[in-house]
C-alpha cells in the first residue's frame, strides 16, 4: 500500500512537472478548476512552456519507465483519440530498459525446468541478444546440438505491472469525471490496453501463437517461422529455434549481398495480407526489430518473424467489410463506405448515411491530391476510424492492431523500396479475395464449413418441418380477417423457403459425404450425372417452387 501511495504521488509530480492537465483542464468549463494550474510551480517553467504538447507527454512517459512507455505505444496509432502532434512523438518511444543479471535469468530458466541448467544447454550466452521491458533473450544450444533463443520473463514484472495498470486505470476513472472527456470512454480503452499487458506476461500464450502462424505458412516459399521447443517452454520461459538472417531495416547489407529490394517489399505485402485475410490471425507486431530476411538466395528472398507476443484476429465479417471499405475509398465511392459501416455495425444503425458520407468525403478526399503512391492504406484507416468515432463507433480491439500492423507493414515496404505503390501491390490481393468469397467458390467453402451444424441437425428435420406446417395450420385457422391473413403470407413465404434452402443444404451434405475423396470439380461432375441426385434436385426445386405458388 505504501509502495502504491508513493508511486501515485510520483506519477502526480512527473504530470504536473510537464503540466500534462493544462489542456483537460483548459477544456473543461469549471473556474476552479482552471484556477488551480496557477498553483502549479512548473506552470510557470520556461523549458515547460517552449515544449510542444507532444514532446512533454512523450518525456513525461519516459520518466514514468517501462509500463508507461508501452502504454504510449499503444495510444500511437490511435488518432480517433489523439492529435495528429501528439501521435508524432509518441511513436517515438522506444521500449528499451536495461538488462537483468544473467543469473537471474539462470534461475528462472531452472526453475521453470526443475532440472540445472548445464543440463538442458551445452552451452549459454550470460550477455543477452535483446533486452526489454517485459524479457529478454539470451542464445544458447541444446544438448543435441540445435542452435536455439532462450526468452525469459522479467523477475518481479507481474508486480510492476498491477502496480502501474491499477494506477492508469485510477486516472483514467478521475478523467472520466470531465464531461468533455467521457465521451472517449478512457477506463475501457486503459482496461483494454492493460489487458494487453497481461497477456504478454505468459509465455506459453506467446509459443502457441508462433506455432500457429508456423503452420499457417508451413509450405510457403517467401515466410519462415521458427519452431518451439516445447518441452523447455513455460510460462515464464520460451525456447525458439535460432535462425539466422539480416535485419530488414539493415538496407546497407541487403544491397550489399544484392538482395531484389522491390520484391522484397512486395512479399512483405503478401504476407500481411495473407495472414488477415487467408487465415483471420496476424502477427500484430511486425515492427522492423521483429523482421529478418534469410539471404541464402538474395534473389529469392524470404522473411522470418519472430515475438509473438500481440497477435490480432479478424472474423469473416469483420475481412469483408474492411476490404470493402478499402476497395470502394480508391473508387473514390464514399457513399458505399458509409453504408459498409453501418451495415457492419461499427456505428450506430440509426445514423443518416448521407450524414456519414459527407463527413467521410470531407476527411478522405483531400488525400487524393496526393500521387497514388504516397496514399497510406494504414492512415487511411486511421482516418475513418476518426470520422467514425464522431458518430460513436466503438472500435474493436483487432481494429486498432490491424492498423498498427498495418503502419509497420507500410512503412517497411516504403523503406526498402520508396518507389513502391501499396495501393497497386495490395488491389489484387484484395479483389481478388472479394470475388472469391462473394462467388460460387466461396459459397462452396462456407457451405462445406456450416455442414457440421447442418448435419447434426438432420435427425430432426422431420420434426422441425411437420411442427412448421403445423403451427402454419393453426394460424390460418385462427386467422379471421384478410388483415390478419396478409400479416401471416411474410413469415410463412419465410418458412417455408428456409425449409427450402435447408433441404438444398442438406443434398449438398449428402453429395459432400458420399464423395469426400474427390476433388469439388469431380464431386460436380458426379452430382449432374448421377441419376438419382438428379431427381433430388428436381424434387428440391419443386419443393421451393411449390412454397411460393402457394402464397400466389
Amino acid at each position: 500500500m505504501i509502495k502504491k501511495f508513493l508511486r501515485l504521488i510520483y506519477i502526480f509530480y512527473v504530470i504536473n512537472k510537464y503540466c500534462l492537465l493544462n489542456e483537460p483542464i483548459r477544456a473543461t468549463k469549471i473556474k476552479t478548476l482552471r484556477a488551480l494550474l496557477l498553483l502549479n510551480p512548473f506552470y510557470y517553467s520556461r523549458r515547460v512552456r517552449r515544449l510542444e504538447h507532444g514532446v512533454r507527454i512523450r518525456e513525461a512517459l519516459e520518466k514514468l519507465g517501462p509500463i508507461f512507455i508501452k502504454f504510449g505505444q499503444a495510444l500511437s496509432v490511435r488518432a480517433d483519440l489523439l492529435p495528429p502532434d501528439v501521435i508524432k512523438e509518441v511513436s517515438k518511444l522506444q521500449d528499451n530498459v536495461p538488462p537483468f543479471d544473467n543469473k537471474i535469468a539462470a534461475e528462472q530458466i531452472e526453475k521453470a525446468a526443475k532440472k540445472p541448467i548445464n543440463e538442458i544447454f551445452k552451452s549459454f550466452e550470460s550477455s543477452p541478444l535483446a533486452s526489454a521491458s517485459v524479457a529478454q533473450v539470451h542464445a544458447a544450444v541444446l544438448q543435441n546440438d540445435d542452435k536455439v533463443v532462450v526468452k525469459v520473463l522479467r523477475p518481479g514484472i507481474e508486480k510492476i505491472l498491477k502496480l502501474d495498470t491499477s494506477l492508469m486505470l485510477f486516472f483514467a476513472t478521475l478523467l472520466s469525471k470531465l464531461k468533455e472527456i467521457r465521451r472517449f470512454k478512457p477506463v475501457e480503452i486503459v482496461k483494454e490496453i492493460n489487458q494487453s499487458f497481461f497477456d504478454e506476461l505468459d509465455l506459453v500464450r506467446e509459443a502457441s501463437n508462433a506455432s500457429q502462424i508456423r503452420r499457417n505458412f508451413e509450405n510457403s516459399a517467401i515466410h519462415y517461422v521458427p519452431k518451439i521447443y516445447w518441452e523447455y517452454t513455460s510460462s515464464t520461459v520460451m525456447v525458439m529455434e535460432r535462425v539466422g538472417g539480416v535485419r530488414v531495416s539493415d538496407i546497407e547489407t541487403l544491397d550489399a549481398l544484392g538482395v531484389d529490394r522491390r520484391l522484397l517489399a512486395q512479399r512483405g505485402v503478401e504476407i500481411f495480407y495473407s495472414q488477415v485475410f487467408d487465415d483471420c490471425f496476424f502477427h500484430a507486431d511486425m515492427h522492423p526489430g521483429n523482421m529478418f530476411i534469410d539471404v541464402s538466395n538474395p534473389a529469392d528472398p524470404k522473411y522470418i518473424s519472430i515475438d509473438f507476443g500481440i497477435v490480432g484476429t479478424l472474423n469473416r465479417d469483420d475481412q469483408r467489410y474492411l476490404a470493402g471499405n478499402f476497395l470502394a475509398f480508391f473508387k473514390r465511392d464514399y457513399r458505399k463506405v458509409a453504408e459498409l459501416h453501418i451495415e457492419s455495425g461499427w456505428v450506430p444503425s440509426d445514423t443518416r448515411v448521407d450524414v456519414l458520407e459527407s463527413a467521410i468525403r470531407t476527411v478522405c478526399e483531400p488525400i487524393f491530391e496526393k500521387p497514388m503512391k504516397e496514399i497510406s492504406l494504414g492512415y487511411t484507416l486511421m482516418q475513418l476510424f476518426a470520422v467514425a468515432r464522431r458518430f460513436n463507433m466503438n472500435i474493436q480491439p483487432q481494429l486498432t492492431l490491424l492498423q498498427k500492423t498495418l503502419f509497420h507493414v507500410e512503412g517497411l515496404g516504403q523503406k526498402l523500396c520508396p518507389e513502391l505503390n501499396i495501393w497497386e501491390t495490395s488491389r489484387p490481393i484484395l479483389e481478388k479475395w472479394m470475388k472469391e468469397q462473394m462467388g460460387l467458390r466461396g459459397f462452396y467453402h462456407r457451405s462445406m464449413e456450416n455442414m457440421p451444424r447442418v448435419s447434426d441437425k438432420l435427425p430432426e428435420l422431420p420434426r422441425m418441418v411437420f411442427d412448421i406446417l403445423q403451427q402454419t395450420q393453426i394460424n390460418l385457422k385462427n386467422t379471421t380477417t384478410s388483415t390478419q391473413f396478409n400479416n401471416l403470407k411474410e413469415p410463412k413465404r419465410k418458412y417455408r423457403f428456409a425449409l427450402g434452402c435447408g433441404l438444398v443444404l442438406t443434398t449438398i451434405g449428402v453429395i459432400y459425404t458420399l464423395n469426400k475423396d474427390t476433388t469439388p470439380l469431380i464431386r460436380l461432375h458426379n452430382f449432374i450425372s448421377n441419376y438419382s441426385t438428379s431427381f433430388i434436385i428436381v424434387g428440391v426445386a419443386c419443393l421451393i417452387y411449390y412454397s411460393f405458388k402457394k402464397e400466389k
